[in-house]
């Protein structure tokens, strides 16, 4: 197969791909570990491809316990250079309604217990290289439009742009957490999004998130509190809507250029290269040969 340089990260209610030809499955190990499952890939409409379902088949990984930088590395080791990560969400405003899609262009992080880089672990024996990656800017504007056009040719209801809250979870906010985002101009929260953008960056990757709003979240007084049967409902309505949306998201990048992150970390990395420890710069070597 021809380089995979297109991946795609199913969340809740997306455990599959339908459509991929000449599919099959991927087990990788990674310094980090094992990602949720095996990466399934093939050719969508011809072009490489290459998916994972995020919380595993059967949805059996909670937020916190993802191994989302096994995750990203596996794409990394399979040369995906665009990552379209497809996330559940609550809305936390009145305009955003469930069903509809957002394409969100900042995150605000409130998780507390996750890894959140590769960079100076010393469990991994990453310690002692230093990265200061840029997030200003955590999803790709490139690849953010082309999942805003996407959707689009669905005929769906999308939105580009907002603020998406990542929380710990697993529970579900109380109702003054949630009152609290939609106060400080959030437009949805979930509940992965972070470490996924940061980890990409790190990877040189674009990336960039399809959200489909399940509900409310619990702020709406109106509206009966969130539960996973009615996100599940309005996920299964939108499960369609999210594949065609990455057919055609597919299509537009077959013929792209190198992701404009291909050298992320070329500015990044504080540590001098004649004091990086050798097992680290063996254990990233996937990232920083090209910086060694």
């Amino acid at each position: 197969m021809d380089k995979i340089r297109i991946g795609v990260i199913g969340g809740s209610g997306v455990y599959q791909m339908e459509g991929l030809e000449d599919a099959r499955e991927v087990q990788l190990e990674t310094p980090f570990g094992a990602p949720s499952d095996a990466y399934v890939v093939g050719r969508l409409d011809g072009v490489p491809v290459a998916f994972l379902s995020r919380h595993g088949r059967g949805h059996r990984v909670s937020p916190t316990r993802l191994n989302a930088r096994a995750n990203i590395w596996g794409f990394k080791m399979l040369g995906v250079e665009y990552l379209i990560a497809i996330s559940a969400c609550g809305s936390l405003q009145e305009h955003l309604h469930p069903g509809e899609i957002v394409i969100p262009d900042q995150i605000f992080d409130r998780t507390r217990l996750r890894k959140l880089s590769f960079f100076d672990d010393p469990d991994v024996g990453t310690d002692g290289i230093v990265v200061h990656v840029s997030v200003a800017h955590p999803f790709c504007e490139y690849l953010s439009e082309v999942c805003y056009r996407a959707v689009q040719q669905t005929g769906a209801t999308v939105h580009l742009g907002g603020t998406f809250v990542t929380i710990e979870g697993p529970r579900f906010s109380t109702k003054a957490e949630s009152k609290a985002f939609r106060q400080l101009g959030f437009a949805i929260i979930g509940m992965t999004s972070v470490p996924e953008a940061f980890l990409a960056r790190e990877a040189e990757m674009s990336y960039a998130a399809m959200a489909h709003i399940t509900d409310y979240d619990v702020w709406h007084e109106s509206e009966e509190p969130v539960t996973v049967d009615a996100v599940i409902r309005v996920l299964m309505r939108n499960a369609e809507i999210a594949k065609q949306s990455v057919r055609y998201a597919v299509r537009m990048l077959a013929n792209a250029g190198p992701s404009p992150y291909q050298n992320a970390l070329q500015n990044a990395i504080i540590t001098q290269r004649s004091v990086w420890p050798e097992r680290a710069r063996q254990q990233l070597a996937l990232l920083l040969d090209k910086y060694a």
